[in-house]
C-alpha cells in the first residue's frame, strides 16, 4: 500500500469498486485533481456517482452507485473528523441522495487502506462485504440476514473474531427496502436520511465490515500536531462545545422551544406545556447513563440512556432530532416512551426524522378524517398515542399492514390520499426539526438542499444564535427574522460553509474557525489555501450536485418550502412569522451565481469552476 501513498498526503490513494452482479472487486487509484477539486465525502461521492447515472436510473436497480467516502482530514488527529458519507440516488427523493455518520466506521476505512468504496450491481444472495488489513473480500451472509442492526454489528465482528472491526449495516428496514431505512453503525449510529439503508437492502448487501491500522500520510506531521493543539484549546474554551458536553444535542430543546424552533404538532402549533417534559436536562437527570464520543471528539455529544420500563436497559441517545420528531411532533409528552420508540428505530435501521414525521402526517391525516379505520385496518392513530408510536414503527420496518404505506414516505401518503399539499417535505424529504419561521435563513437551506429538507446543509439556526460563526466568509449573527436577500446570500454562504464540511469531512460541532481549518487542511494535504479557496471548491460541489439532480428532473418550481411552514403560529417563539422566500433565493441564487429566472447555475458559474462537461450531461 505504500505505493499508493506516495500519490497524495491526506489520501490513502485508491478506491474500493465493487460489483455485486459479478462478485468483481478491484482497486482505482484516487484521481489527486479530482480529490482537489472535490475534496472527500459527499462531494467527491457526488463526482463520482454524476458520471454513472441519468435521468433513468432507478435508485432501487442494480445500477444505483452506493459509495462511502472519506475526506483528507478523516482518521487523522483532527478534532471531530470521524465522519463518513454514504451516498446513492435517494430512493425516497428519487434525486441526489447523501447521509453523513459519526462514530468510528469514516476513521476504520481508512486505516483499512481506502478512501472509499463504491459498490455496484446486485447480489443473488444475502451478501456482506469485508475489509480487513487492505485486504477486501465478498461473503455469504445468510446468518446475518434477518438480524438487527445491533445483532448483526456483534455477529460481524464475531465471525471476524475481532471486537475492534467497524460495521456498517442494515436492519429489518433495509432489507425490506423501506425508503427511510438508515445504515447503522458503531451500536446506533446511523447515516439516517434519503432512504440509503433501502438501497443497500436492494443490493442484498447486509453489512460492511472494516477493519485495519494503515496511518493516513502526512504533509506536515509536525505542523499538524501544533494546529490540533491549537484546535482543542479553542473547543475546549467554546461555549457550545461545553454545552454539547454537558447534555447533548438534547439540551437545545429549552431552547429550540424558546425561539419556537423545535416543531409541535406537525408544524401546526407554536406552544405546548407537554413539552417541556422532554428536556435534555430532564434527560440527564431520570435517563441518562453516560456519555459516548466519536472517534478522536473533545465534545462527546453522544448520550446513553436505559428505559427500564420497557425492559432495555442500554440505549443510544436520544439525540434533539429523535426527541421532536417522536416526540413533540407526534404530541408524546413521555420522555420514556420518546427514548424507547428511538431505541425501536435504532433496531430496525430507521431514520428517526422521517419516520416520525411520516407518522405525524398519518395522524393528521387521521384528524381531519382523509384516513379512517378502513384504511388503516382498523387502527386508530391520534396524537399523544405513544403505544401506537412503537407499534407502528415496527410496522414500518417489516412492511407490515398500513406500515406498508407508511414505509414510502410521506409525500407517497399523502399524494395516495389526495392531500399533497399536506406533506411536510420539500422535494419528498421529510422537514427536520427546525422552523424555518423561527430562523428565515433555514427557508433557502431546505429549499435548495441537495438532498431536500435537510438542516445539515446550512444550520443557519446556529449562525444567528452566535453558535457558529465564520467571520472571515462573510458568515456572521444577524436578526433570526430578516429574510431580506442579504440574508438569502448569508444563508447561500453557509450552506457552502458546510458543504465544505461535509467533504472534509467534519462534525458541524467543532467550529474552530477559519483560519486553524486551513491551516490544519494544508499540514495534512500540502496545498496553499486561502479562504475563498474553500467557497470555491464548495459552490463547484453544491453546482454539480444541483446540475445532477435537475438531471432527475427538478426545476425552480422545485425551490419551495411546503404549505404548512408557510402559515404563520398564532403563538410560540414564531408567532405571526413566515419567511419572504422569494427575497431569500434572489439573494442565495446570486450567491452561488445561478441564473434567478431558471435557477440554473450560469455557464460563466460553470466555466469558471471546471464544470463545463455537466453542459452536455
Amino acid at each position: 500500500m505504500g505505493s499508493f501513498h506516495k500519490l497524495m498526503n491526506g489520501y490513502m490513494g485508491r478506491i474500493l469498486h465493487v460489483n455485486l452482479s459479478t462478485g468483481e472487486l478491484w482497486d482505482e487509484h484516487l484521481d489527486p485533481s479530482l480529490a482537489r477539486d472535490y475534496m472527500g465525502g459527499s462531494g467527491l461521492a457526488a463526482r463520482l456517482v454524476c458520471s454513472m447515472v441519468d435521468g433513468e436510473t432507478d435508485p432501487l436497480g442494480p445500477d444505483n452507485p452506493l459509495v462511502l467516502m472519506t475526506g483528507p482530514l478523516v482518521g487523522t488527529a483532527m478534532p471531530s473528523a470521524g465522519r463518513c458519507s454514504i451516498c446513492a440516488l435517494s430512493p425516497l427523493t428519487g434525486i441526489w441522495g447523501e447521509s453523513n455518520t459519526g462514530g468510528f466506521l469514516g476513521p476504520e476505512l481508512r486505516f483499512s487502506g481506502y478512501d472509499g468504496i463504491v459498490v455496484t450491481g446486485e447480489a443473488d444472495h444475502p451478501t456482506w462485504l469485508t475489509i480487513v488489513e487492505g485486504k477486501p473480500r465478498l461473503r455469504d451472509a445468510a446468518n446475518l440476514w434477518g438480524l438487527d442492526s445491533y445483532e448483526t454489528q456483534d455477529r460481524a465482528r464475531q465471525i471476524l473474531d475481532d471486537e475492534r472491526a467497524r460495521v456498517a449495516c442494515i436492519g429489518a428496514a433495509g432489507e425490506n427496502q423501506v425508503k427511510m431505512a438508515a445504515v447503522m453503525n458503531d451500536h446506533g449510529r446511523a447515516a439516517g436520511r434519503a432512504g440509503i439503508g433501502a438501497v443497500m437492502g436492494s443490493k442484498r448487501l447486509k453489512a460492511i465490515a472494516l477493519r485495519g491500522t494503515d496511518q493516513v500520510p502526512l504533509a506536515d506531521p509536525d505542523g499538524f500536531g501544533g494546529v490540533v493543539r491549537e484546535i482543542r484549546r479553542s473547543l475546549n474554551e467554546d461555549m457550545a462545545c461545553s454545552a454539547l458536553r454537558l447534555a447533548g444535542t438534547a439540551g437545545y430543546v429549552d431552547l429550540a422551544l424558546m425561539y419556537g424552533d423545535m416543531p409541535i404538532r406537525y408544524f401546526q402549533q407554536g406552544e405546548w406545556a407537554g413539552a417541556s417534559e422532554l428536556s435534555g436536562v430532564l434527560m440527564a437527570e431520570q435517563f441518562q447513563t453516560g456519555i459516548k464520543a466519536c472517534y478522536g471528539c473533545p465534545i462527546a455529544c453522544g448520550r446513553e440512556t436505559e428505559s427500564p420500563r420497557f425492559g432495555v436497559e442500554r440505549v443510544d441517545g436520544p439525540e434533539y432530532e429523535s426527541i421532536a420528531a417522536l416526540g413533540s411532533l407526534l404530541m408524546v409528552d413521555d420522555l420514556e416512551s420518546v427514548i424507547y420508540a428511538g431505541h425501536l428505530c435504532n433496531v430496525h435501521g430507521l431514520d428517526t426524522i422521517s419516520t416520525g414525521s411520516t407518522i405525524a402526517l398519518a395522524c393528521e391525516m387521521f384528524e381531519r378524517g382523509v384516513l379512517t379505520e378502513v384504511e388503516t385496518g382498523g387502527l386508530r392513530i391520534g396524537y399523544g398515542d405513544a403505544a401506537a408510536v412503537h407499534d407502528l414503527i415496527g410496522m414500518v420496518a417489516k412492511r407490515q399492514g398500513f406500515g406498508n404505506m407508511l414505509a414510502e414516505g410521506s409525500a407517497a401518503l399523502a399524494e395516495r390520499y389526495g392531500v399533497p399539499d399536506l406533506a411536510a417535505t420539500v422535494n419528498r424529504l421529510e422537514v427536520p426539526m427546525h422552523d424555518p419561521r423561527a430562523f428565515s435563513g433555514m427557508a433557502v437551506t431546505y429549499a435548495l438542499s441537495p438532498r431536500g429538507a435537510c438542516h445539515m446543509q446550512g444550520d443557519m439556526y446556529s449562525v444567528d444564535t452566535g453558535q457558529s460563526a465564520a467571520e472571515d466568509l462573510g458568515i456572521v449573527p444577524v436578526d433570526r427574522f430578516d429574510d431580506s436577500e442579504r440574508k438569502g446570500r448569508l444563508a447561500a454562504r453557509q450552506h457552502l460553509w458546510r458543504t465544505g464540511y461535509n467533504a472534509w469531512t467534519l462534525c458541524q460541532f467543532a467550529n474552530p474557525g477559519v483560519d486553524l481549518l486551513l491551516r490544519a487542511l494544508e499540514c495534512v494535504t500540502g496545498w496553499s489555501l486561502e479562504p475563498q479557496d474553500l467557497l470555491i471548491s464548495a459552490k463547484r460541489i453544491v453546482a454539480l450536485k444541483r446540475m445532477l439532480n435537475m438531471r432527475r428532473g427538478l426545476d425552480k418550481t422545485d425551490d419551495r418550502l411546503p404549505r404548512l411552514l408557510l402559515e404563520p403560529l398564532d403563538d410560540g417563539g414564531s408567532e405571526g412569522h413566515v419567511p419572504n422566500l422569494d427575497a431569500l433565493l434572489g439573494g442565495a441564487y446570486d450567491e452561488l451565481g445561478w441564473d434567478r429566472e431558471t435557477a440554473v447555475p450560469t455557464r460563466e458559474t460553470l466555466d469558471a469552476l471546471g464544470l463545463s462537461f455537466l453542459e452536455g450531461m
